[in-house]
C-alpha cells in the first residue's frame, strides 16, 4: 500500500506547486494520473520517488514514512519506470535489465548467476529475451519501453511509478503495454502510470486522478470520473465522452473526443 496525505510541494514558498494531494495505491491497483503539461504531475512523481523533498504532509509504503525508509530499501520496494529514451553509454539490453538488481548488491558488488537469471526471466517474461545482446540506444521505442518495464521487474518492487509508458509508441505498441500493465497488476503489483491519453484508463485502469494546478480536481473510478464536463474542465478546451461501437467486435467502450471549435 503506498499512501499519500495532505503532500504539499515548493521550489520557492510564493509559488506551490503541489497543494494537498492525497491519494492510496493498492495491491492489484492501477491508477492513472491526468492532466495538462506544466501541472505537477513529474514533480509528484519525483516526491513519491525522493527525489523532491516534500514540504508538508506524508508519503508511506505500508505504513512506514517515506523519510525513514533508506535510498536501498525504497528501491526494492518502489522501481520507477520512465518514458524511454537513450542511454549516454552503449549499454547492451541485458545490462540494462542487470541494474535493475542493484539495490540487492552489496556496496560494489558485481551481479552474480542469481541476478542474471532473474534479469533473464524478466526478459523473457516480456518476450523480449532475443534483445538481451541488442544496443539499448539503437532498438526501437517500444522495445526500450519494454527493456525499461523489465528492468524494473528485476528489481523486484511490487509498486510500480510509470512516466508515459506508452508515449511515442504506436497503437500496436500501445496496447501492448497495455496489457503487460494490467497483467502487472493481476499478479498483484500497485501501478501509477501518467498519461496524456484519458482512453488508456477507460482500457486499462481501475482508478484515475484528475489534476490541474498542483491540486486534484477529482479521483476515483474512471467511469465516474471521467466525465465530458470533468476532461473539459482539466484541459480547459472542449473534450467529449462517449460510446464507441466496437464493430465488427462485440461490445463497446468508451472513448474520448476532443472537439475543435
Amino acid at each position: 500500500m503506498l499512501t499519500v496525505q495532505g503532500l504539499k510541494f515548493y521550489y520557492h514558498p510564493d509559488i506551490t506547486i503541489l497543494k494537498d494531494i492525497s491519494l492510496e495505491l493498492a495491491g492489484h491497483d492501477i491508477l492513472c494520473l491526468l492532466g495538462p503539461n506544466g501541472t505537477g504531475k513529474t514533480t509528484l512523481l519525483r516526491c513519491l520517488l525522493a527525489l523532491n523533498k516534500i514540504k508538508s504532509g506524508s508519503i508511506k509504503i505500508d505504513g512506514c514514512d517515506l523519510t525513514k525508509i533508506s535510498a536501498k530499501n525504497r528501491a526494492k520496494m518502489m522501481a520507477y519506470v520512465p518514458q524511454a529514451t537513450s542511454m549516454a553509454f552503449p549499454y547492451e539490453a541485458r545490462e540494462v535489465v542487470l541494474m535493475g538488481r542493484v539495490a540487492h548488491l552489496p556496496t560494489g558488488g558485481r551481479p552474480t548467476h542469481k541476478d542474471q537469471e532473474l534479469a533473464d526471466e524478466a526478459m523473457e517474461r516480456l518476450g523480449i529475451l532475443h534483445l538481451h545482446r541488442s544496443q539499448f540506444n539503437e532498438i526501437s521505442g517500444g522495445e526500450k519501453q519494454m527493456v525499461l518495464v523489465a528492468r524494473a521487474l528485476a528489481q523486484q518492487a511490487r509498486i510500480m511509478i510509470m512516466d508515459e509508458p506508452t508515449a511515442n509508441l504506436d497503437y500496436s505498441n500501445q496496447v501492448r503495454m497495455l496489457k503487460v500493465i494490467k497483467s502487472l497488476a493481476e499478479q498483484g503489483y500497485s501501478i501509477l502510470m501518467t498519461t496524456h491519453l484519458p482512453d488508456h484508463a477507460f482500457l486499462a485502469c481501475n482508478k484515475v486522478a484528475l489534476m490541474r494546478d498542483g491540486l486534484l480536481m477529482a479521483q476515483g473510478l474512471p467511469d465516474e470520473v471521467l466525465t465530458s464536463e470533468n476532461l473539459s474542465k482539466l484541459y480547459a478546451a472542449p473534450v467529449c465522452v462517449t460510446k464507441a461501437d466496437l464493430h465488427p467486435w462485440e461490445g463497446e467502450a468508451k472513448v474520448s473526443i476532443p472537439i475543435m471549435n
